[in-house]
Formats: structure tokens, C-alpha cells, sequence
């Protein structure tokens, strides 16, 4: 894939391509989470691991964040739906099968773009957020929404649309009923960002196949040793599900 990508908005959306096996046409693409980039290093980690064992993998920055184009306070979940349909259409466009992996807010963006798009084959919430205005509450309620910031980061603005939309979205869980195709969630038991009940919750409500892996002290991030477990618990579905 060597095409621009460009969302609806004209925001060209940087990636980068990860080489598999020659001829492999199932393609992992990853979508990172709130104040991140593809340039995470457990995006980097588990896009690595996954290229490694012959499958292909794009991991992209939504537009505002990283080297795409944009503004980092218009992000929001339903703008970064549009981001993640324009790199599906760029990677449908080659002839892929795509499996998408969404850490955190990622995650969320995965769960509503699954429900109403069948372009995605397999789905993966990575500590994928459930609960979006609990966790705009949580996270950022004392601030004030365009004079704030996102902890603490000047280069990430607490913008009035992001916190409309988080509220207005209230909660990914009506929509996993919703979701055909086989859905992987891994979740970290330390997790303090997105607490590991967002997806116990969504997962309960899940239709078969599904399936949760929880990783042991691992954080928000899947940090040190978690990357490993992660990454494993990723490959390890993959394969199964590519084979059945």
C-alpha cells in the first residue's frame, strides 16, 4: 500500500506498512487511543510481532494526532469512525482481508465502525473504552473544555467537541449485539485508565465467537513484560480464527 489516505474531512492520515509472508491478503490494522500515535511502542511492539509471523500490518495515527493532518481538538470517536473507514476502503482497495486492533479510545472507534461495517472480518479491543462519558468524567471533568487540556499536555487540548461527542456516545455496549465476526478483547488487570469492567461488560454482552484474554499486571499501555502477552494472545487468536 503506497497511496495517500485521506479521510473525509481531506486530513491525509499517516501510516506505516509492515510487510508479511509474499502473497499473504490478511491485513491487521491498528488503531492507537487518546493522545496516541502509531508510533506507541506497544504499537510498534505488537505490529512487529504480528508482521513476523507473515501477516501484514498497517498502523496509522487518526488525523490530529502524530504526523497526520488535522487538528488534535476536532478529534473525536465519530470523526476517528470516518478515519478508520478511509484506511479500510485504501486497504479493501488492495485486495485485503482485514482484521482491525484498537487500543483504548481505538477500541471504542472499533466497536461502532464493526457494527455497521462489514469490511472489518475479525475485530480486537485492546483495553478498548466502553464507557466514554464515564470516562470523560473521570479523566477530564474538572477541566473546562477549550481552555483545558488532556492531562496536562499543552499539545493536547480539551476541546467542547470531544467532550459533546463522548457524551453523546455514552456507551459502546448496545452496539456489541451488533457485531457479527469474531471479536478478541485483551485487557490488562492494572489497568487505571480504562478500568478492566468496560470490557467484562462488553464482553458478556458479545455474540459467540468471542473471546477474553486478561493479561496480569499489565497497565493501560501493556507495558514491560506486558507486550509479550499481549502480543502472544493477539497471534494466537489471529491464527485460530484465519484457520477456522
Amino acid at each position: 500500500m503506497i497511496e495517500s489516505i485521506q479521510n473525509p474531512s481531506g486530513d491525509t492520515i499517516d501510516y506505516t506498512f509492515h510487510d508479511g509472508a509474499e502473497g499473504a491478503r490478511d491485513l491487521l490494522i491498528i488503531g492507537h487511543g487518546v493522545t496516541g500515535n502509531k508510533d506507541r511502542p506497544f504499537v510498534i511492539g505488537l505490529a512487529e510481532a504480528v508482521s513476523a509471523e507473515g501477516m501484514p500490518v498497517l498502523r496509522f495515527s487518526f488525523a490530529g494526532n502524530g504526523d497526520s493532518g488535522g487538528k488534535f481538538a476536532d478529534c473525536t470517536i465519530s470523526k476517528e469512525v470516518d478515519d478508520l473507514k478511509a484506511v479500510l476502503s485504501a486497504a479493501e482497495g488492495n485486495g485485503y482481508r482485514i482484521t482491525y486492533a484498537g487500543h483504548s479510545m481505538g477500541g471504542a472507534v472499533g466497536v461502532l465502525a464493526a457494527a455497521s461495517d462489514d469490511r472489518i472480518s475479525y475485530l480486537i479491543s485492546l483495553a478498548g473504552m466502553v464507557n466514554t462519558e464515564a470516562f470523560y468524567e473521570r479523566e477530564f471533568g474538572e477541566e473546562t473544555p477549550d481552555e483545558g487540556c488532556m492531562w496536562e499536555e499543552p499539545e493536547c487540548p480539551l476541546s467542547k467537541v470531544f467532550m459533546e461527542d463522548m457524551k453523546a456516545i455514552k456507551t459502546t455496549a448496545p452496539k456489541a449485539s451488533d457485531i457479527k465476526v469474531p471479536w478478541l478483547l485483551v485487557h490488562g488487570t492494572a489497568d487505571d485508565v480504562v478500568p478492566i469492567g468496560d470490557s467484562q461488560e462488553v464482553f458478556a454482552l458479545a455474540n459467540e465467537p468471542k473471546k477474553m484474554v486478561e493479561i496480569p499486571n499489565a497497565n493501560h499501555v501493556f507495558s514491560d513484560d506486558a507486550l509479550e502477552p499481549m502480543s502472544e494472545a493477539v497471534i494466537s487468536w489471529i491464527g485460530k480464527v484465519l484457520q477456522g
